[in-house]
């Protein structure tokens, strides 16, 4: 109860895994499999010495546990190349009949959107440019032919003035 005026609240930077790489621990993990794997392979040694110095009777039995536990771990074997092979075949069915259908219909996709974008490039958007570059020309056309007069310019507020009236209010 008394530590409870201590609590602090996780955020998300607080809970979220660090990585971070401590070369002293992982030369200590690596140590230590040295270490096991030197144990493992003494024991081993050490049970092939007794095995030698053993009776017929003892060592006739070990060998067949061991033929035993050889055929089982055959079976497994088996087994398992067995469910690996069958999920191989269904990765292969899955990948015929439902993931290439969805790329061909993506494909198929794309190509009407590349099409129709070229379309709409073609009749939209480029003769609204041209029609925007003519009105620009007449423009600039009639500003040559009929000068703006000094009465037109007046009545044409100026980006100043404006920000004058603005300021005011």
């Amino acid at each position: 109860m008394e530590n409870n005026n201590n609590q602090t609240l996780n955020t998300p930077m607080d809970t979220a895994p660090s990585v971070q790489i401590n070369p002293a621990a992982n030369k200590r993990k690596m140590i230590l499999w040295i270490v096991i794997a030197v144990a493992v392979i003494g024991i081993l040694f050490f049970a092939v010495i007794k095995l030698f110095q053993a009776d017929v009777q003892t060592t006739s039995r070990i060998r067949d546990v061991f033929i035993i536990f050889m055929a089982l771990e055959s079976l497994l074997l088996g087994i398992a190349l067995t469910v690996l092979i069958i999920q191989l075949a269904v990765l292969i069915n899955v990948l015929k009949n439902e993931v290439k259908p969805i790329l061909d219909t993506t494909n198929e996709t794309m190509n009407n959107l590349r099409g129709t974008t070229t379309f709409l490039s073609n009749n939209i958007v480029e003769p609204v440019i041209k029609l925007n570059e003519y009105l620009a020309g007449f423009r600039k056309l009639l500003d040559l032919v009929m000068p703006v007069s000094k009465s037109r310019r007046a009545t044409q507020p100026k980006p100043s003035d404006q920000e004058k009236e603005n300021t005011d209010v």
